[in-house]
């Protein structure tokens, strides 16, 4: 009967889990919107340093291929590997 328990109450945190990451990946398209002042879809050192700060602390990492920007998909990909 326990285990029933602690197994239901597991279950019932995925959907919230789910719908965090889905929140948060909102969140952060929105930033990344709102920071690409040319809107090419690249964001650049100096469009980070103005708009997200936390990737422009860690732009030169995030760029591993050095070609001076950053797509959304980079920087979901960072996101996801930092929450493992």
């Amino acid at each position: 009967m326990k285990l029933n328990i602690a197994i239901a109450a597991a279950l019932a945190t995925i959907p919230f889990a789910a719908m965090a990451s889905t929140e948060q990946e909102k969140q952060v398209e929105a930033r990344f919107k709102a920071a690409d002042a040319n809107h090419d879809g690249r964001l650049t050192k100096v469009e980070a340093q103005a708009g997200m700060p936390r990737v422009y602390a860690n732009f030169d990492r995030l760029d591993t291929a050095k070609r001076g920007y950053l797509t959304m998909q980079q920087i979901k990909a960072a996101i996801a590997a930092a929450s493992r």
